[in-house]
């Protein structure tokens, strides 16, 4: 029996549909019934809507114990697909409870039930800083405590020893750290937050880069890699390391919309975000822009995905094929 937890978000929901396509049992774990309204559009996309009623609904939170308990019974393995994903230093607090203290149980009640292995879905924002000469990061550039991180990056670095911690105790772990994950399903949250911004015409772009993969991607490899004898370690998902200004210019072209023409400098975005500071003081509304999220998008690092092409022998889609179909679905938007 496999447990799915965050199976209401993009890549959990994606997940359940490979997993039942696979003919493996599987409870998935929600919090609100609302949101399983777009687990079902998600399999409607996948034209696999006659396997939704093969989900084992089990209504619970990786921050109870006691309804995670109830989750677990005659769990084998677990995709730790939870997390909650904010920029807002407002949400530290949240952000520590769940994807730290969340993890930990999830982790605890893996050793508790025996369960045989775990995948933890983290993100690049947990792994290291290049150093001042280096532009790359892999699996093992190693993380720097003093280098200015978001508390989402921190958190999510978190969890991962919370993993680690889980092997130590004997638990078979694998973590996949994927880049910004594009997928169907899920309008206003995560990476279509940048197709919304450009096709209401956003015209301005930073000269950073960002690294892209596809949400089937990701669920591919973690099954890939829960299915393999591979334990504790960690593996870089990016398609591709694209300068902003090209992703942008790309999915304005699909939505035949403008594209962004005016470069943010530094000094712009550092202008921004003070100025969003401010402005989310005043009316009391979440932040749009941090000092985190403004100095990350000048970042040109490269992040490294060589060690899952070799070890998993694993080809990723090119954005050419996933983008293009997302946006050409006009229910996305």
């Amino acid at each position: 029996m496999i447990l799915v937890t965050g199976a209401t978000g993009l890549v959990g929901s994606h997940l359940l549909v490979q997993l039942l396509q696979e003919n493996e049992e599987v409870k998935a774990l929600f919090r609100s019934e609302k949101q399983i309204e777009k687990v079902k559009n998600v399999f409607a996309f996948h034209n696999q809507t006659a396997l939704f009623d093969k989900i084992n609904w089990v209504k619970g939170d990786i921050t109870d114990v006691p309804t995670l308990e109830i989750a677990f019974e005659k769990v084998t393995h677990v995709y730790h697909c939870a997390a909650l994903i904010s920029f807002d230093p407002s949400d530290e607090e949240e952000l520590r409870k769940i994807n730290i203290e969340g993890t930990a149980n999830v982790v605890n009640c893996c050793i508790d039930f025996g369960v045989k292995k775990l995948c933890h879905v983290s993100s690049i924002a947990a792994l290291g800083t290049p150093k001042e000469h280096e532009t790359t990061i892999t699996e093992e550039t190693d993380w720097n405590p003093e280098e200015l991180h978001s508390d989402y990056a921190i958190t999510k670095y978190g969890a991962e020893m919370e993993v680690w911690r889980g092997q130590q105790e004997g638990l078979e772990v694998v973590i996949v750290n994927p880049g910004v994950i594009f997928g169907y399903g899920f309008p206003k949250r995560g990476s279509d937050v940048i197709i919304q911004s450009v096709k209401k015409g956003m015209p301005f772009y930073t000269k950073g880069s960002i690294g892209i993969v596809s949400v089937k991607d990701v669920t591919h490899c973690m099954i890939q890699l829960m299915k393999s004898s591979i334990n504790g370690e960690r593996f870089i998902l990016v398609e591709e390391n694209i300068e902003t200004k090209k992703l942008l210019t790309f999915i304005a072209n699909i939505l035949n919309v403008k594209s962004p023409t005016i470069k943010a400098t530094k000094t712009m975005t550092s202008i921004a975000w003070r100025l969003d500071w401010l402005l989310a003081k005043l009316l009391n509304r979440k932040r749009k822009l941090t000092q985190n999220t403004a100095a990350a998008s000048h970042s040109t690092s490269v992040y490294d995905a060589s060690k899952v092409k070799l070890e998993m022998e694993f080809i990723f889609q090119k954005k050419e094929e996933y983008l293009t179909t997302i946006l050409q679905d006009q229910s996305l938007f």
